[in-house]
């Protein structure tokens, strides 16, 4: 059986009307479609991980790596985590 792989969502969800890339994940909508599918195993999963992180770079990078993280440690993004606290 495949290990799950967290979802790169990290509830910043807009696409750059340029690109077609979400500003959060760099996520074509596509993508995020198959990481929904059930069907989708694990191995393509990590496959688009890499492919994503290579598609950021400065700002976009460094704040998908420290929440990404966050979220596979505690189950939640940062950006989300600071909504809740609002509230």
């Amino acid at each position: 059986m495949d290990s799950k792989v967290i979802s790169p969502c990290i509830s910043i969800c807009r696409t750059d009307p340029v690109t077609g890339y979400c500003y959060g994940c760099a996520r074509t909508n596509e993508e995020k479609q198959l990481w929904k599918d059930e069907n989708t195993n694990s191995q393509w999963k990590e496959e688009n991980l890499k492919i994503i992180i290579n598609r950021m770079q400065g700002w976009q990078l460094e704040t998908f790596k420290e929440s990404y993280s966050h979220k596979k440690s505690s189950g939640i993004s940062l950006f989300k985590k600071n909504l809740l606290k609002k509230k």
